[in-house]
């Protein structure tokens, strides 16, 4: 057990935050999650939680209140996980998906490098700093090539956690996790839209889904699966970063066809395209190795593609039934 340890969570409001809090509670960490002061951020993510976490408050906008926050708080591990994290929204506000998400790694290091170098620090790295792939699958060693401002602000933060590991000899490591969703998936994600469009429609609430690209291929898994695997990494002895990931590939049009096989639907008469969604620089094909991982780690996912869609469904026609 880890009694004595002390976790301390950015975007701890978030789908990966909320597993991740679990996680650590159910390892009997001391768990600490970082919110903002003027959030609109919805807490329902972790409101069966509240009485087992502390949150409080600083911003990843300032850097001395991430200096006061770490010095009260006195981490043993810290898991960067907050960033402007939807793609399209990264395209209307490249700036500030800048500020958060690159240089809101900056300050995270730098208050972590004065007040608790000692600690284990993660960060959340993304599959999609991969952007128009140069080789497949992708690996630690893929080059990078973003295709959003999202992607290019991610391998900022990226590299800049390499650059304190080997600079500052920090314990700092990154996991480069590929798309990983469950039904606590924000609605604005395509494949949350698509599982709680399914449940609408098989409940008679809606008769059309409509979506963007649907031959875009990515590599989906379960969260609660990943949130392990960082954790993993900072027990194990070597700073290192992983590719998390499931090793296989399904299209949008997959997983439409799964979500509405599973409701006894024929997706064709429901589904529609529209060149809103479409983005203005597609990423087609993500597809990781997390060989390393498997092999150091010994990580394994639990839940597969199919499973996973079912319980996203499942968990959006209990939603709907709920508040009918």
């Amino acid at each position: 057990m880890s009694g004595n340890k002390t976790a301390l969570i950015t975007g701890i409001t978030g789908q990966d935050g909320s597993y991740l809090a679990e996680f650590l509670l159910e390892r009997d960490y001391r768990v600490v999650g970082m919110v903002r002061r003027s959030s609109s951020e919805n807490v329902e993510r972790i409101d069966h939680l509240r009485d087992r976490i502390e949150l409080m408050q600083a911003d990843l906008l300032d850097q001395f209140s991430l200096v006061k926050l770490m010095k009260d708080v006195r981490p043993s591990e810290i898991y960067n996980l907050a960033a402007m994290s939807f793609v399209p929204t990264s395209w209307s506000q490249p700036v500030l998906t800048g500020e958060f998400t690159g240089l809101g790694v900056t300050r995270m290091l730098e208050a972590m490098r004065h007040v608790c170098p000692e600690a284990g620090f993660y960060q959340a790295s993304s599959s999609e700093m991969y952007g128009k792939v140069r080789e497949t699958p992708q690996t630690e060693m893929t080059p990078f090539y973003p295709r959003s401002p999202y992607g290019v602000a991610k391998v900022y933060g990226h590299y800049l956690t390499v650059n304190y590991r080997e600079s500052y000899k920090l314990f700092a490591v990154s996991g480069i996790l590929f798309n990983h969703e469950s039904p606590r998936r924000g609605r604005e994600f395509v494949t949350r839209k698509i599982t709680h469009g399914v449940a609408r429609i098989k409940l008679g609430l809606d008769e059309k889904l409509l979506l963007g690209n649907l031959d875009a291929h990515r590599d989906w898994g379960f969260a609660g699966d990943y949130v392990r695997a960082m954790w993993m990494m900072l027990q194990h002895d070597q700073p290192e970063d992983f590719v998390i990931a499931s090793g296989v590939a399904h299209s949008v049009k997959e997983f439409v066809e799964t979500a509405f096989d599973h409701v006894s639907l024929d997706y064709r008469k429901y589904v529609g395209v529209d060149s809103m969604f479409m983005r203005p620089a597609e990423v087609d094909h993500l597809i990781g190795d997390s060989g390393k991982a498997r092999k150091i780690l010994k990580w394994e996912p639990e839940v597969d593609f199919k499973n996973l869609v079912h319980m996203m469904v499942d968990a959006d026609l209990e939603l709907l039934k709920k508040r009918a």
